[in-house]
């Protein structure tokens, strides 16, 4: 007779069945029986320092793998620390579940130890959050949460786990429930594709969720497939996203605008300028109060909408047009727009570094981009001035922002995350010194367990995002209360963890320090003293 197993070993071996061998992770009381049941299994608790790294961790895993990420935390405020993650994570359409210890079931209504409506707390940032009631249901609703997390638009799932279900019996765990039938592919799709055809500019935009390693090689095949531009876009700062070069007028050049699976929403300007206001517009969206909202904002512009998951549509379009060589239709108009999104300003070449030291971007973005062009790797940035200057300098291999949220701190976690999905692979972060000290503690958890990664601090003093909000909006003279200390050494503090520190004060040894930073093998810091520039906009004209 088989022996008996609590709902932790449950949950433990069906995330073992679904191919998930990390769970980022901080422990505490009501989560312990899962550490408990993953002793001796092939699951590593990679354990952090703050819930909310955990997530972001999870969410860069899950980003590069293709897999549902997991993270793994306490109940009560280690469950509220994590649900601030989760708005990165739902904003870039992460597949993702956070597994919440949670009261006992027995004591609820009683005071119980860090008891709260945690399925309340985080619903606003989560596709779902429920309560599992029974240690016979544990595997089963973990298997839907992994499958909502993945479906439809991806995002996060949140599953919390009462003490008592985690350490009660239930028998063997029944077999992951079935998926469901994917519905059929929507008959708009035929109209589709022709009025693509048929348009002089059209333009294709993607989701977040098909900004990921394998995102861009279906968009890849599908733009090869149409010949007409197909971009992803998971930049906050959306239609002036400095990594798409001058954006801003391919988007008031295109006739027809097919919105695969993007929202419509403060990243396209709601449909507004830049775009044209006679462009036509298309929406395949598989969420209803989406394609409702785009009704609703683009009125009779809106030629077509219909429901599709996104990347099955992008498969199908893929396949249709190759089938009827559209490929070659639209060779000028695809021409121009890449010129577009490759404009960098004339001026860049002659950008000059600060007489005390401080660096200008370019010049910190020309020698990582001469790194990765030796090494290759993965860029992780979020969304200080410093990176959205990386961002427009910078090509790797992979790379890993922090989405349409715009948050800044998830850098470190990230790349910790990056670094267990790629591993043996370089993973460089480029962050602000604002970003910096949100999670700097999360060195120590790269070290223990060997993640080489290498933060580059733009360190300027000062939130510099908002500094450059005061001087635009009520003038330099009233700029305050968003300063730093321009003289922290952050790479002693990395040192002092047993990480790698270099401190760069002159253009000639930036390449030099990466280079040692990549050759120590440990967690690094390159901390720069950075000139204090507003973020790049990309224009060709005006």
């Amino acid at each position: 007779m088989p022996p008996a197993l609590r709902g932790a070993d449950a949950l433990v071996r069906t995330l073992e069945r679904a191919g998930i061998d990390t769970v980022f992770s901080l422990s505490g009381n009501h989560i312990m029986p899962v550490y408990d049941a993953a002793f001796g299994r092939p699951i590593t608790l990679l354990h952090t320092r703050h819930e909310a790294a955990a997530v972001h961790m999870a969410d860069a895993w899950a980003r590069l793998t293709g897999k549902v990420g997991v993270a793994l935390v306490s109940a009560g405020q280690g469950h509220a620390n994590a649900v601030g993650a989760l708005c990165t994570a739902l904003a870039g359409e992460t597949p993702l579940v956070l597994l919440s210890g949670h009261a006992p079931l027995n004591e609820l209504g009683m005071g119980s130890f860090q008891e709260q409506d945690q399925a309340a707390l985080a619903a606003p940032a989560a596709k779902a959050a429920w309560v599992v009631q029974s240690p016979g249901t544990v595997a089963g609703e973990l298997a839907r949460a992994m499958r909502l997390a993945a479906s439809g638009r991806p995002g996060p799932v949140q599953l919390n786990l009462p003490s008592d279900v985690l350490e009660g019996f239930c028998g063997m765990p029944e077999a992951a429930l079935p998926a469901e039938p994917p519905p059929p592919e929507p008959a708009a799709l035929p109209r589709m594709l022709r009025a693509l055809a048929d348009a002089a500019r059209p333009l294709v935009l993607a989701p977040p969720a098909l900004a990921t390693p394998q995102g861009r090689v279906l968009l890849a095949r599908l733009e090869a497939a149409l010949g007409v531009p197909v971009l992803a876009m998971e930049s906050p700062r959306g239609v002036n996203d400095p990594a798409q070069g001058a954006l801003a007028e391919l988007l008031g050049k295109a006739d027809l605008i097919l919105l695969l699976g993007k929202a419509l929403d403060f990243t396209l300007r709601f449909g507004g300028p830049p775009f044209a206001a006679d462009a036509a517009w298309m929406v395949l969206e598989p969420e209803a109060a989406l394609r409702d909202r785009a009704v609703r904002l683009l009125g009779a512009r809106l030629a077509l909408a219909a429901a599709a998951e996104p990347a099955r549509a992008a498969r199908w379009l893929a396949g249709a047009a190759a089938q009827a060589g559209m490929g070659s239709g639209h060779g000028a108009w695809r021409a121009a727009a890449q010129c577009l999104l490759g404009t960098r300003p004339p001026s860049w070449d002659d950008a000059a570094d600060g007489p005390d030291g401080a660096l200008h971007p370019v010049t910190i973005g020309r020698a990582v981009q001469n790194f990765f062009d030796r090494h290759g790797g993965v860029l992780v940035a979020d969304g200080g001035e410093f990176s959205q200057w990386a961002q427009a300098l910078v090509r790797a291999p992979e790379r890993i922002i922090n989405g349409p949220a715009g948050a800044i701190g998830p850098s470190l976690p990230f790349a910790i995350g990056a670094a267990v999905a790629r591993p043996g692979v370089p993973v460089v972060a480029m962050l602000g010194d604002g970003t910096f000290g949100y999670h700097m503690a999360e060195f120590e958890t790269a070290l223990r367990h060997r993640l080489p990664v290498i933060a580059i601090i733009g360190n300027d003093g000062r939130w510099n995002a908002e500094h450059q909000i005061q001087c635009r909006s009520y003038g330099a003279e009233r700029a305050h209360g968003c300063t730093l200390s321009p003289d922290i050494r952050y790479d002693l503090a990395v040192a002092a963890l047993g990480g790698h520190g270099e401190f760069v004060t002159r253009a000639q040894d930036l390449p030099a320090a990466l280079e040692r930073a990549h050759a120590s093998g440990r967690a690094a810091c390159v901390n720069l003293r950075l000139l204090s520039l507003p973020a790049p906009t990309i224009r060709t004209v005006g």
